[in-house]
């Protein structure tokens, strides 16, 4: 798109694209023919996919696309970019190379789809709405049609930019429009503009003003995790049957500079029973416990060597009675061994990269005795029904005595409980009792595990 293009619409939005993540290619069938082996191999060994912001604008837009290649088994990171002001309208994510886009799936920053639709070509997705400005969103792609070596995966991450200079800072609370959720669901607090590290007078300024009360009472912190995020949790996970308000006073709060906090709604909302699955991975056993007691055993199955399950504390993210999961998803190539392209029901999720407590009748042989998945921890139909309609989002999974590397604190789920007490106040501005820096979270995976 030229840069002389110019639109009218809703708004002025702006996009600034952090980092471009992009996975190993899938290998070719072993059955193509020689005349498909030559044709892919004459197809371009690169994808480029364009963002821009000017979708169904009605008109020209004067801010150019921003292109990003796709390629090889390399990890590329590009350039932070900005679609500029004169942006409007959706999103648009397009291919401009030969092949497809074979899936496209587009979540903000709490994990929610975005809504959008592929062209009939599928060749360009476009979100049906404009994004609001302030937020982070991540964009999982699988570009097929690529080359030789076949589909790409590529996970895009990009955030629309913050308000101009001279707006209010504001707050938005997580989670959702409150209800009722398990005992380890963090406070989150998205900012409508970063406060960046350097500042640490505007970052105390900003916790002061951000109030979190529960009945009973319990004491907790917030922690930074990143410029523009915080999480707030207890020393030890919510009471059961907690009731907790959220409450900024950053409304006509002088943060720093020329900077006065802005008005931003209020959040209540209150803990179930304490529900606590807790994956014994040596014994092959999953112990679920409600408030202390014991509410049943189960024979499971986890992951096994190359697919360790993580360990450490996960907090459901969400239950889906039925989900697609492909080994192609974690970068199991077609024609592998390990495989697999399979419906999978009553499947609860624990981290954004796939990773689900789900039924696998498959494997009911190995339940109980051996690890035998790619990382999901599989168990009976009945008994994964029984889970699904047991727990809820926010309640706790644990893993033990098991192989796997740890649960991230922040990139692939809430992880907040795996951070001690001393280490998460120190990603807070306020704390006196804990000194160094805040711990680095780790980039997480993409794709369903099995």
């Amino acid at each position: 798109m030229s840069s002389r293009r110019y639109a009218r619409g809703w708004g002025a939005l702006s996009l600034a694209v952090g980092a471009v993540l992009v996975s190993t290619a899938a290998q070719s069938p072993d059955r193509d023919s020689e005349g498909e082996r030559r044709a892919a191999a004459s197809r371009p060994a690169t994808a480029v996919v364009t963002v821009d912001g000017c979708a169904a604008g009605g008109g020209l837009c004067s801010d150019p696309r921003h292109s990003v290649v796709l390629g090889g088994a390399r990890v590329l990171t590009g350039r932070p970019f900005v679609i500029g002001p004169k942006a409007t309208g959706p999103v648009e994510l397009a291919l401009r190379t030969p092949g497809v886009l074979a899936d496209v799936t587009v979540t903000d920053q709490r994990g929610r789809r975005i809504a959008g639709a592929q062209s009939t070509d599928h060749t360009r997705w476009t979100s049906a709405a404009p994004l609001p400005a302030g937020a982070r969103y991540a964009a999982r792609l699988v570009v097929d049609g690529v080359g030789a070596g076949g589909a790409r995966r590529a996970r895009l991450d990009f955030r629309t930019a913050p308000m101009p200079a001279g707006e209010r800072l504001t707050v938005t609370f997580g989670p959702g429009d409150g209800g009722t959720y398990g005992v380890g669901r963090p406070v989150t607090a998205e900012l409508s503009r970063p406060v960046p590290e350097d500042d640490p007078g505007a970052r105390r300024a900003v916790e002061r003003a951000l109030d979190v009360r529960s009945e009973p009472h319990v004491d907790g912190a917030w922690h930074w995790v990143d410029s523009a995020t915080l999480h707030y949790r207890p020393r030890t996970y919510w009471p059961a049957h907690a009731t907790i308000r959220v409450h900024s006073g950053l409304d006509g709060a002088h943060i720093g500079g020329g900077l006065y906090g802005g008005p931003s709604r209020p959040l209540t909302f209150t803990t179930g029973a304490r529900i606590e699955a807790v994956t014994d991975v040596s014994a092959h056993r999953m112990a679920v416990f409600r408030d202390g007691e014991l509410l049943r055993t189960l024979p499971v199955t986890t992951g096994k060597a190359g697919y360790r399950t993580r360990g450490g504390i996960k907090v459901v993210l969400g239950k889906e009675p039925l989900v697609r999961m492909r080994g192609d998803s974690i970068g199991i190539a077609r024609g592998s061994t390990d495989f697999y392209d399979l419906k999978v029901r009553w499947a609860t999720r624990v981290t954004w990269s796939g990773e689900y407590l789900h039924a696998a009748p498959w494997s009911l042989d190995a339940q109980g005795n051996e690890d035998v998945s790619h990382g999901c921890t599989g168990m009976s139909t009945e008994d994964a029904a029984w889970l699904f309609h047991t727990v809820r989002e926010g309640d706790l999974v644990r893993v033990v005595h098991g192989y796997g590397k740890p649960m991230t604190p922040f990139d692939n789920g809430f992880g907040d409980w795996n951070l001690s007490w001393p280490e998460w106040l120190r990603g807070s501005s306020l704390a006196t009792d804990a000194t160094g820096p805040a711990p680095r979270a780790l980039a997480g995976a993409l794709g369903p595990t099995l």
